[in-house]
């Protein structure tokens, strides 16, 4: 009888999605699965903000323990969720070719949005002092926005994206963002959303990992037919990134790597919890030379001030 491989994902929508489209390219290799869904710990606690439950992994702790405890073969992780340092035993199998890495603004339909709109595709005030409040739970998404619109307020929002989406229309939040890729992978874009053209995503944002045990060899290899190498080495060095500047979900790390006609280009960006602090960084370099630049890039952000600011955020967070 064939292996029929195992699949953890979380029970939301998006994350069962994920795991769908997993299932389907492996299955395009002649490799059989079957889905597991499991609740995180993050999907219970909707409460507290993300920022404040200062948990490593929180999205994807419960999916490694049942690998390691062997009752899934494999987990599937949207893969700016997953800590820099996998669990001893795991390792990363694939990384699937990235969808959209942008942010999206969704406005609250039942509030005037057209001054807001402007401004957030301007990149800059128009508004005269006039306040906003914009949802989110994300620190990278709040020091950004308070970055460019510091007079506007920012409040949590928590759960998986169509609670959210229910969560905005009966608020009275002018408007929440959202990662670009979420929605449109489960066609929930609203038609009044705009692209955050400006915004510096989180590491990895829009792109899929798969994850497995380390001695799992046979399954290593045929997880291995569906990797895309030129994600794979993006992701790796936004990654690199945030391993150096050693940022957790607390600390508002944003950069991005993509590769253009044989070279990678690569955007970082360290900011105060406020705001009001930005250190950032560019680097353009042949991809053949790619795979170090997200280390070399955070140590200089470290040497430009990002060592202070680092200590200032982990500072705040024992007060």
């Amino acid at each position: 009888m064939e292996k029929i491989w195992r699949i953890g994902t979380r029970d939301s929508q998006l994350a069962i999605w994920q795991a769908n489209h997993t299932k389907i390219l492996l299955e395009e290799k002649g490799i059989q699965t079957k889905l597991y869904p499991v609740k995180s710990e993050g999907d219970i606690n909707l409460t507290t903000p993300l920022y404040e439950m200062g948990v490593q992994g929180i999205f994807t702790k419960t999916l490694d323990t049942a690998l390691l405890n062997n009752e899934i073969d494999i987990a599937v992780h949207s893969y700016k969720d997953v800590p820099t340092e996998l669990p001893k035993g795991l390792v990363k199998a694939a990384v699937l070719e990235r969808a959209d890495h942008r942010d999206l603004l969704v406005f609250n339909e039942n509030l005037p949005f057209n001054v807001l709109q402007e401004l957030c595709l301007k990149g800059k005030d128009l508004t005269n002092g006039s306040q906003f409040t914009i949802a989110t739970s994300s620190t990278r998404r709040k020091s950004q926005w308070l970055n460019r619109f510091p007079e506007h307020q920012i409040n949590s929002i928590r759960g998986n994206v169509n609670s959210r989406l229910k969560k905005l229309k009966e608020s009275q939040w002018h408007a929440a963002i959202f990662a670009k890729a979420g929605l449109e992978r489960i066609n929930l874009v609203p038609s009044n959303a705009i692209e955050i053209d400006w915004m510096l995503p989180a590491p990895a944002q829009g792109a899929i990992v798969v994850v497995a045990r380390e001695d799992d060899e046979i399954l290593l290899a045929e997880l291995g037919k569906i990797n895309h190498a030129p994600t794979d080495l993006c992701t790796y060095i936004e990654r690199s990134f945030l391993r150096i500047l050693m940022g957790g979900c607390t600390t508002p790390i944003s950069a991005h790597a993509y590769i253009k006609e044989e070279l990678l280009y690569f955007s970082g960006q360290l900011l105060s919890l406020d705001g009001k602090q930005e250190i950032s960084i560019q680097k353009v370099v042949k991809v053949k030379d790619a795979s170090e630049i997200g280390k070399l890039a955070g140590v200089d952000i470290l040497e430009k001030g990002g060592k202070e600011l680092i200590h200032q955020i982990k500072a705040s967070e024992k007060n």
